[in-house]
């Protein structure tokens, strides 16, 4: 094992990971249409537009630039979905082992349109039927099994 992980702050890691989520399903779900998006650029022709007045400047390469520039938008979508794919093959695991009141709380305290937990707990304690410091016990439990599963123990 590699001394970084003595020193890597393995819940505050495990709270962004759970932050992350939503972003990268997002970027599974939507990298393929704009891959697509980017190569409909490829064949389309530049030039003048109709409402445009001509510039006294002209530009020979400036078709191999709006190439290079889709195909380098290409790779960085590419990329982002690599990445986001293996976020998904290691945290999806470790998340299905959780029990699903663990993944409701987490959720409910994590998610995006949840600013830092601020109603979240209201919430929790509303839904589950039980009162606030409880409600923080589990999340707080919740986490530590999330952190173990993703991080190991140490």
């Amino acid at each position: 094992m590699s001394i970084i992980w003595k020193y890597l702050d393995k819940r505050s890691a495990t709270i962004a990971a759970l932050k992350d989520y939503d972003s990268m399903a997002f970027i599974i779900k939507s990298t393929e249409a704009q891959i697509e998006r980017a190569n409909e650029k490829l064949g389309s022709v530049g030039g003048l537009k109709l409402n445009e007045i001509p510039s006294t400047t002209h530009n020979p390469k400036a078709g191999e630039e709006r190439i290079l520039s889709v195909i380098d938008q290409i790779d960085v979508l590419q990329e982002r979905y690599q990445e986001a794919l293996q976020y998904m093959s290691w945290f999806k695991p470790a998340w299905g082992q959780l029990l699903e009141e663990e993944q409701y709380i987490l959720k409910t305290f994590y998610s995006e349109s949840n600013g830092y937990g601020c109603n979240a707990v209201y919430v929790i304690a509303d839904k589950l039927n039980i009162e606030q410091p409880t409600v923080y016990k589990r999340k707080n439990r919740a986490l530590s099994r999330l952190q173990v599963l993703l991080f190991g123990k140490g």
